[in-house]
């Protein structure tokens, strides 16, 4: 193939699943750089290139041991604005594919990254783990409980590299609330909240509900339920609806209960209750909601996580989104970029910090690349720990759309006594996909 061309959509049949799967077998997959130095160039290829997508690829291209080889997107739109951007910046032109299963049988591509929508990550992951590709795969990790399982143990499995794109994490900010909490100087934590503001009024999207000739709708959809093309239903509003994630809750849920989960090592909850609606939203078309409040009970610690339209009383200085650690010494109060000790309820400039402790980030994407050269399979954000975190929001989410409370058995990672609720910790994929 030309490096040149980008390929027509291939039909989605189970000969072209099987095919591919015998072509990608049939390559001789080596283990990463078994005939290269530490020092050579990394090779990656690119599943998904909408917003988010470029973002990553921008990080990527900014490496410089990194080579762009290939870019999959279901839409030619993105993968031709994706070429030219690495074209301009690196000076070379990759190949452009329709369905990233063709990227996959590369035997030059080190490893890839999946910027899909949810409903996609698990599925693309778990290919490029068979290919022997390690992967770069965005927050949140799954659409289901069960396909984040599917993923964290696959990757072991293959023994990949893995990543999950959560970039806050490797930000300083968050480091210096991890060992303040793990210091102990703020007391036993009683409470923790997380939030998240949410806009709902700005959802809407105008065009006609005609598939653009550009995009293959019926491999965007992949292994989602067949729908009719609706415009919100594609790119950057797809996360609103069921079919292929938990809206704006899960979204941000990542980023924020993050720092909670590494601040107190925190295991699932024995139970959890989820509650809220469509308060803000005008256009029906949406399935999400846009307010949700939601408890995870744990012997000794209330934990809670909402999803509001404005920030939390006497915290509107920290923006919209935020995390708060109640102590029974001092509150500690963080968003993204910085944080704020109370004692009493009054802000405190001095109050007495340990020493740091926890080492500086390279940035999550050199963190990544390196640890591709290096064999380091414990990345600080890697599929398990993606896993770990990613469910407890799936799990929030279940309890909302069944509008019960939910008792958990995280051992076994069942739901204990609610059949219906069980239901949705996985779902069926459409012919011929399958996981």
């Amino acid at each position: 193939m030309s490096h040149t061309a980008v390929p027509v959509p291939v039909p989605v049949t189970r000969r072209v699943f099987l095919g591919t799967a015998a072509a990608v077998a049939a390559s001789s997959f080596r283990p990463a750089f078994a005939r290269q130095a530490p020092s050579d160039q990394v090779v990656v290829g690119l599943i998904g290139v909408g917003g988010m997508g470029t973002n990553r690829l921008r990080e990527f291209v900014r490496q410089p041991d990194v080579r762009i080889a290939a870019i999959a997107d279901v839409d030619r739109r993105h993968v031709e604005r994706a070429i030219a951007l690495v074209e301009k910046e690196r000076g070379h032109r990759p190949e452009g594919f329709s369905d990233f299963r063709r990227l996959l049988t590369s035997r030059d591509i080190d490893a890839v990254t999946v910027v899909t929508p949810d409903h996609w990550h698990a599925l693309a992951a778990i290919r490029a783990f068979e290919a022997g590709k390690d992967v770069f795969v965005e927050k949140p990790l799954s659409y289901s409980v069960a396909e984040g399982r599917a993923l964290a143990d696959a990757s072991l499995k293959h023994q990949r590299v893995t990543q999950m794109g959560n970039h806050i994490h490797a930000g300083a900010n968050y480091r210096r609330v991890v060992e303040l909490v793990q210091s102990g100087r703020l007391g036993r934590i009683r409470r923790v909240e997380c939030w998240v503001v949410f806009n709902a009024t700005a959802i809407r999207n105008d065009e006609p509900a005609t598939v653009p000739p550009e995009l293959d709708y019926d491999m965007w959809l992949g292994p989602a339920p067949k729908r009719p093309y609706d415009p919100l239903r594609s790119h950057f509003t797809f996360r609103h609806f069921w079919d292929y994630s938990g809206g704006t809750f899960i979204d941000f849920w990542c980023h924020i209960v993050d720092v909670a989960m590494w601040a107190l090592d925190l295991p699932a909850p024995t139970s959890l209750v989820a509650v809220g609606g469509r308060h803000q939203l005008t256009d029906t078309r949406t399935e999400t909601p846009d307010t949700v409040d939601a408890l995870l009970e744990y012997p000794d610690l209330m934990f809670s996580y909402r999803l509001r339209p404005s920030p939390p009383p006497g915290f509107t200085h920290l923006g919209n989104i935020g995390c708060s650690f109640e102590g029974a010494d001092a509150t500690l109060v963080t968003n993204y970029n910085t944080h704020e000790i109370l004692v009493k309820g009054k802000k405190v400039d001095d109050f007495p910090r340990p020493p740091e402790s926890i080492p500086a980030s390279p940035g999550h994407v050199r963190e990544f690349v390196d640890a591709v050269k290096q064999r380091t399979l414990d990345t600080t954000c890697n599929v398990r720990y993606g896993h770990r975190l990613t469910k407890l929001g799936l799990l929030a989410n279940i309890s909302y759309r069944t509008g019960r409370r939910i008792q958990w058995d995280d051992q076994n990672e069942r739901i204990v006594g609610d059949a219906e609720a069980s239901r949705l910790l996985s779902r069926n994929f459409r012919s011929p996909y399958h996981l």
